[in-house]
């Protein structure tokens, strides 16, 4: 019996954690865990042995940080990278599977999982990780850990749901062995990366993982709120494994504040609430594992059902279309559109992520995404405009293309579950859309016409809706995820077009119980007053059931039926969004359209989750003028650094270094911004890509402001000099790298040290560069000691430092057992400790 026949049948347990038994029996501070595979082949054997003892079904492989950035690499294209170990990724890994193995042999029974854990990095544009390097890292330990007999690959710890997508890949296209995998979220129930329980569950279904989970980060009691959650949107399996509490340091070694039989205890409550598969992480040991199959063993396995949602996602939150209406904005697409095209001509990728930025301010769900014209190398340019796009905004996007490659260039690196514009009837079209929508994940726009065109009666275009659902779910497409495009033609050519569309759009929903869209601004071509046409019209459609509807969100006639239509169709409680937005104003055709329109509570999230609702729809656009006006002007500096923008900021800067000095730039414009995008961060209004970008857009405008202050001989003062590290035996830099960009952008002197550094690295630099403050990063338990070794060697020979401290297995009361003067949860946590400080040279 394979582990997803096993899962089906009964609770599945999981083994615990691993490197507090490894340093128990002797692995120092700073030393690479997986190399003990080899070393110390007895010891591995002997804790695999005592979780199958304790009546675990699952051992993980010691290959949690094996990766070439680590060990050795065979891989092509990963030369750069640097490694700390002489073995080879594939004898680690191989290695890792065969003690596993033997484990397993011995007892007679037991599953072995391939542990696939994070490298490390952020992937680009965050970070310096491209996503095929991730990739590739993630393949080579899939081909060496299938080939040595793994039974199934489990990806666990990520955080990143980019990073976690790039491991799927992987897995999925170089073994046949099933796929599962768990995610981190914090105490809010977010990823390090800003995605929320719903977006993750959207991704991992929609990538066809076959159990997804939660693990690591939090204690049981910590994690039920977000198993809750999960629970209510999840599919398939879902697998819970804990660390034993909160960590704190006794002695030098790490400990946790649960024991075995609190842990039991509160696995027991998760078991029934709804949890497959349980187990341990950090700080649990055979002890817990077995007190929880002492518990749990008998319990019966509550097996989910599907929920029939269609549910897409961007990398911050899920939206659901069919809940209520939702809008997709059509300004990012050529047609009839001269500046677009020019745009997309020259490359300008700033004035196509403002057509984005002001179409989210005022009241889209979802971004339509077409850059479609002859004369550009479109595979290309979607790939770029959806990767710009996705680091800046936080809404799904719905890759629009006709062209095949770029729908696959575009699917594999996009942050999420996507809307893909579009299939149809044709079994041309079906068998080259369809694999892909399966492969990558997504909800696909269904057009109603086939090899005869489109039918004139509604009748004709149900009959293609059927073909369509059918010929889909020969390749495992469910029906939620398909939309079907009733399609509009201008009804100046047709007068009963109209009334054909919503006929279709209503027997979509009524009789086949499906979603539908419409390119609503179809309807007015060739006709004057357009919006007149496309206002009714919507309301019309909406008014049959439409789903989801490509329009304007620039246009205040379209905002003003959509919203008009939520209060009367009782989707706006107490007509609370419509006071909001027009109470107070003057009516008529000059009233300001509402802003930021993607936290709007009228289009609801996934089971409540964060985020407006969304939807897509097939359409060629709008206008080019109007009332809805899109990215024209130049934004202001203090605006290109709140939404991301590096080239609107150089811009900015430069007009502005005209009138004002560089200085009062800075004080006055720059740092206000980014006072701003901290703050939203804290409240978690803001998310960490888009922290970031913000923070580059800012870098990108001082460097122009350097170069005049350069010339003309003025210096900015220095508030002082800071160290940063991530501790020995640690390769994971991502919270310290974060933190160097915001140091950097508040005129902070970073003396970076990179990764894996030694305690007396850190002390020499702190000595010879009289550094008043040293920020150490550790993200695994094993590498904790490190950093309390470090903080004591500081305190004796450089005893006037401030050290801060920060990482995913650290919390307020461990930094202080550790010896740190300031625990940081996050980036700006860390700006705000160095602000306080008030120093300088």
């Amino acid at each position: 019996m394979g582990i997803l026949e096993a899962i089906r049948e009964r609770i599945v347990f999981f083994d615990g954690g691993m490197g507090s038994l490894l340093q128990a029996r002797g692995l120092g501070p700073g030393e690479l865990p997986e190399t003990w595979n080899i070393l110390h082949p007895e010891v591995l054997r002997e804790v695999h042995r005592d979780y199958l003892n304790a009546g675990c079904d699952v051992l993980t492989t010691n290959t949690f940080g094996a990766n070439g950035l680590k060990y050795r690499s065979a891989c092509p294209g990963l030369a750069h990278v640097s490694h700390t170990s002489d073995y080879t990724v594939k004898e680690i890994v191989t290695a890792a599977v065969e003690n596993a193995k033997a484990a397993v042999e011995e007892a007679g029974r037991g599953y072995i999982a391939l542990d696939l854990g994070p490298t490390g990095k952020l992937l680009k544009p965050l970070g310096d990780l491209g996503f095929e390097e991730a990739y590739e890292l993630y393949k080579e330990v899939v081909l060496a850990g299938a080939a040595a007999g793994a039974d199934f690959v489990h990806i666990e710890t990520m955080s990143d749901g980019y990073e976690t997508k790039a491991a799927i890949l992987a897995a999925k296209e170089n073994c046949q062995l099933p796929v599962t995998a768990t995610m981190t979220f914090d105490a809010k129930g977010k990823l390090l990366t800003g995605g929320d329980v719903y977006s993750a569950v959207a991704l991992l279904e929609g990538l066809g993982v076959d159990a997804l989970g939660i693990n690591c980060g939090l204690g049981p009691i910590q994690m039920k709120g977000i198993l809750a959650e999960m629970l209510t949107a999840a599919s398939i399996p879902v697998i819970v494994n804990p660390n034993a509490g909160l960590p704190r340091s006794e002695g030098g070694k790490t400990v946790y504040d649960i024991d075995a039989d609190e842990f039991a205890a509160v696995m027991e409550e998760i078991v029934r609430m709804g949890a497959n598969a349980v187990g341990g992480c950090c700080g649990t040991t055979p002890e817990h594992i077995q007190k929880v199959v002492n518990r749990c063993a008998g319990l019966p396995q509550k097996y989910p059902e599907k929920k029939h949602r269609c549910v897409i996602s961007s990398f911050a939150h899920a939206v659901e279309i069919g809940r209520e209406p939702v809008l997709i904005g059509e300004r990012i697409n050529p047609t009839g559109k001269s500046k677009f095209k020019q745009a997309l001509r020259e490359h300008n990728l700033d004035y196509i992520l403002r057509e984005g930025v002001v179409q989210q301010d005022n009241g889209a769900h979802v971004l339509d995404v077409n850059v479609g014209l002859p004369e550009i190398d479109e595979p290309s340019m979607m790939e770029e405009v959806v990767r710009e796009l996705q680091s800046i905004v936080d809404l799904p996007l719905q890759i629009d293309t006709s062209d095949v490659n770029a729908m696959e260039r575009a699917m594999r690196i996009y942050n999420g579950k996507p809307l893909i514009n579009s299939v149809n009837g044709k079994e041309e079209s079906m068998r080259a859309v369809f694999p892909l929508v399966k492969k990558y994940g997504g909800v696909v726009v269904a057009l109603a016409l086939d090899e005869s065109g489109i039918p004139e009666t509604a009748d004709g275009r149900i009959a293609i809706a059927k073909k369509i659902y059918e010929r889909a779910a020969e390749y495992g497409i469910e029906p939620e995820d398909i939309l079907i495009d009733s399609l509009c033609l201008t009804v100046s050519s047709d007068s009963k077009g109209a009334l054909t569309t919503l006929e279709t759009v209503r027997r979509v929903r009524e009789e086949l119980g499906g979603g539908t869209i419409l390119g609503v601004s179809n309807i007015s071509f060739g006709l004057p007053q357009r919006e007149i046409i496309n206002a009714a019209f919507f309301t019309m459609a909406l008014q049959n059931g439409l789903s989801a509807a490509i329009i304007n969100p620039n246009s205040e006639a379209m905002m003003r039926a959509y919203y008009s239509f939520r209060a009367l169709a009782d989707m706006d409680a107490q007509c609370g969004d419509y006071i909001r937005i027009y109470g107070g104003q003057t009516a008529g055709l000059g009233a300001t359209l509402p802003k930021g329109g993607s936290a709007m509570g009228g289009a609801g999230g996934v089971a409540g989750g964060q985020g407006a609702s969304s939807g897509a729809g097939t359409g060629t656009g709008g206008p080019e003028g109007g009332a809805g006006q899109g990215a024209g002007g130049m934004m202001s500096l203090g605006d290109s650094i709140l939404k991301g923008l590096k080239d609107g900021a150089q811009k900015a800067v430069t007009s502005l270094l005209e009138t004002k000095d560089a200085l009062t730039i800075i004080n006055e414009e720059m740092i206000p911004a980014l006072d701003t995008v901290g703050k939203g961060f804290e409240k978690g209004t803001i998310f960490l890509p888009q922290l970031l970008m913000s923070a580059e857009a800012a870098k990108s405008a001082f460097e122009i402001i350097k170069e005049r202050m350069a010339k003309s001989g003025q210096v900015q003062e220095k508030k002082g000099k800071i160290i940063l590290a991530t501790v020995k035996g640690d390769i994971h830099d991502i919270g310290k790298n974060i933190v160097k960009v915001l140091l950097e952008n508040y005129s902070y002197d970073v003396i970076d040290l990179g990764k894996d550094v030694p305690p007396e690295l850190v002390v020499e630099t702190a000595v010879a560069q009289k550094a008043p403050l040293v920020g150490l990063s550790a993200l695994m338990t094993t590498t904790v000691p490190s950093m309390e070794e470090t903080i004591r060697r500081l305190r004796v020979d450089a005893p006037w430092v401030k050290v801060m401290v920060g990482g995913a297995v650290l919390t307020e009361d461990y930094a202080k057992t550790i010896g740190a003067d300031q625990y940081c949860k996050d980036a700006m946590a860390s700006v705000n400790y160095a602000e306080s400080l008030n120093f300088t040279f």
